[in-house]
């Protein structure tokens, strides 16, 4: 801050000293004025100015020193008191970019909320005529074109539904109920749901639990093992998806395992990215990048951490690992 105040004062104390150059140099010339005097007038007032800058230092940088070490939000409760009328204006320049900032702010956060519950209530609403059609499909009697139905069917269900929980998810620990929960119920659940899919790419399971509660929220859950088994089918075929459960130091480790196209070395670090598909195969456009994303999001507040292992051309398999029940003293405090 000192550089800083000196080069902003450069001019003032340029000008000073120059001026008293300018004495000297007069008295040099004049030999009329005595020089000696006039040497130790000059000393005496530069050294008063020293002192002078030194005093003013403290007092004009203080207002300055109080915005350099404030925070980059819009609290500007922490702004020490202007003095000077410059330093006035800056005030009154903040506050009122704050302000402007703050109503900017609240009307955008505004308009979001209010998108977000449209766009929730429109999900809702689009669910009931797709039960409608799932209904009706089931009524066919042709079952190649059933089943290509029920595979699209199926394609706009889940669509939907990773769309809903990605909105819910801003607000997931309000939502959050932890208690015990059955594995099995929510594996087979899936599975069932994604019956379609599976019978159309030949794709079957290979499941052995052999620790089948855990204490997590069900439906978060469901929406984590949704995704992985998603994943897991679209990239496989002909083959089987193994999904194990045992227990590791306490703690309940459930794997899914397929063999499909995998994942390259280099992808593994950002496949839970926001958005990120794949930089192996560029004209997948069944890709949205959001689902490993959403799971990441949504396996945090739960405290299940999870490890992606894949070979590209051989498979990949995804371990979750599930707290400790000490653990969930973290959640069922908030």
């Amino acid at each position: 801050m000192i550089g800083k105040y000196l080069a902003e004062r450069f001019s003032w104390i340029t000008f000073y000293i120059l001026l008293h150059l300018f004495i000297i140099f007069v008295a040099y010339l004049d030999s009329a004025i005595p020089l000696r005097p006039i040497l130790y007038i000059v000393f005496l007032s530069l050294l008063m100015f020293s002192m002078f800058l030194i005093f003013r230092y403290k007092k004009e940088t203080y207002f300055y020193k109080s915005l350099e070490a404030r925070e980059d939000n819009l609290d500007i409760t922490n702004i020490a008191e202007p003095e000077s009328p410059f330093e006035k204006i800056i005030e009154n320049c903040i506050i009122n970019q704050t302000e402007l900032l703050k109503r900017s702010a609240a009307t955008g956060q505004m308009t979001l909320e209010q998108e977000k519950d449209e766009l929730l209530s429109w999900i809702h609403e689009v669910k009931t005529p797709l039960t409608a059609m799932h209904l009706m499909i089931d009524r066919l009697d042709d079952e190649l074109l059933k089943s290509h139905l029920t595979y699209e069917w199926l394609r706009i269900h889940l669509l939907l539904d990773q769309q809903l929980h990605q909105r819910r998810m801003p607000f997931i620990e309000n939502d959050l109920y932890i208690e015990k929960t059955d594995l099995e119920t929510i594996i087979f659940d899936e599975i069932k749901t994604l019956r379609s899919w599976c019978i159309q790419k030949r794709i079957g399971f290979d499941i052995q639990l052999d620790v089948t509660e855990v204490l997590s929220d069900a439906k978060w859950l469901a929406f984590i093992m949704r995704q992985l088994l998603t994943n897991s089918i679209k990239y496989s075929e002909n083959s089987d998806i193994m999904i194990y459960s045992h227990e590791r130091a306490g703690q309940t480790v459930l794997e899914v395992q397929d063999s499909g196209r995998g994942i390259d070395p280099k992808d593994l670090t950002r496949i839970f990215d926001k958005g990120f598909t794949s930089t192996t195969n560029h004209r997948d456009s069944a890709a949205t990048g959001m689902g490993l994303y959403l799971t990441k999001n949504a396996a945090e507040p739960l405290f299940i951490s999870i490890n992606v292992k894949s070979e590209l051309g051989t498979g990949t398999t995804v371990t979750l690992t599930f707290p400790k029940r000490n653990d969930f003293v973290n959640i069922t405090s908030m």
